[in-house]
């Protein structure tokens, strides 16, 4: 998902997102030089049909003022072997 607003927190993450469902992992995206969070972050939910509910509740939700977008992510590493 991303377009979160940068000073979120990860329970703040999980509160919203919990909704859907049990999330098995969340990983929050930081700047590598400076750790600021960059506004987006990644969601592992314990079932697809739980994943497909936050996607489909959640793109273009506003949040903190910010329209989220919330999709599917894409695994580039296989992209760019092809």
């Amino acid at each position: 998902m991303g377009n979160l607003k940068f000073s979120l927190k990860e329970e703040n993450i999980r509160q919203i997102f919990s909704v859907y469902g049990v999330i098995q992992d969340l990983k929050m995206i930081h700047d590598r030089e400076t750790g600021n969070f960059r506004g987006f972050a990644f969601i592992t939910y314990a079932s697809p049909d739980e994943a497909e509910e936050a996607v489909t509740q959640m793109n273009g939700q506003p949040v903190d003022g910010r329209n989220l977008k919330v999709t599917f992510a894409e695994d580039k590493r296989k992209e760019k072997q092809n």
